[in-house]
């Protein structure tokens, strides 16, 4: 196909698309081209906002977050001068208490013995927080 036929085709085409709108066929590419750009700055824009919006959402989530749990370590500290607790001297190297049910201390002293030599572990390495007896 030569030049001077597609040309003529183009011409064809351009020609039954005018007739077929009523004449508004645009061939224009500076008018198509304002256009597309126009189009692509409003959806730039839709997102920038959507963005900015989602933003301050999850900043007002994580602010709201933060006030509970603020409140909530102010609460045992308004608590705690009214009854001021004196701390418990503890031995050197231990863990804490032990809280023991239904056992004689000395069967629970035991029994700590026996796990600490089974696991191979010095007794002041362990933390034992309860001993029960199973009946």
């Amino acid at each position: 196909m030569s030049f001077a036929m597609a040309e003529e085709a183009v011409t064809e085409v351009a020609q039954a698309a005018e007739n077929a709108t009523g004449g508004r066929l645009r061939l224009d590419i500076g008018g198509n081209l304002l256009d597309a750009v126009l189009g692509y700055l409003v959806v730039f824009i839709g997102l920038t906002l959507l963005m900015i919006v989602i933003i301050i959402v999850g900043k007002i989530m994580v602010a709201k977050m933060k006030k509970p749990a603020a409140e909530t370590a102010a609460a045992p500290e308004a608590a705690a001068p009214a009854a001021p607790a004196a701390p418990k001297k503890l031995a050197p190297g231990s863990a804490g208490d032990v809280k023991i049910y239904d056992t004689d201390p000395r069967d629970a002293a035991m029994i700590m013995a026996i796990v600490a030599n089974k696991l191979g572990k010095p007794l002041n390495e362990l933390r034992f927080r309860s001993i029960k007896e199973v009946k």
